[in-house]
C-alpha cells in the first residue's frame, strides 16, 4: 500500500481525478480526520473537507508507479 496526500480544492478537479482512478481496477481509500471513504465514489468525496489536503491510500503494489504519474496534478508534498 502507497500513500499520498492530495488536493481536490474545486469540484472540476474531483471529476477528473475519479474519471482517472476509475481507470485503474486497484482499490483506493480518501482519509480525512475520522472519515474513510472510496475514492471512486464521487458523492463520498463531495461529503469530506475539501479545503485542506485529503490522504489517499492505493492498494496494490503492480502498478502503483503508473497511478502515481497519472495522479501527478493531484499530488501535494
Amino acid at each position: 500500500m502507497k500513500t499520498v496526500n492530495i488536493s481536490l480544492n474545486s469540484i472540476d478537479k474531483v471529476k477528473a481525478f475519479v474519471n482517472d482512478v476509475t481507470k485503474f481496477d486497484t482499490d483506493f481509500d480518501l482519509i480525512s480526520g475520522r472519515y474513510v471513504i472510496d475514492a471512486k465514489s464521487i458523492m463520498g468525496i463531495f461529503s469530506l473537507d475539501l479545503s485542506k489536503p485529503i490522504e489517499l491510500n492505493i492498494h496494490g503494489e503492480d502498478n502503483v508507479e503508473k497511478v502515481l504519474e497519472i495522479l501527478k496534478p493531484y499530488i501535494v508534498e
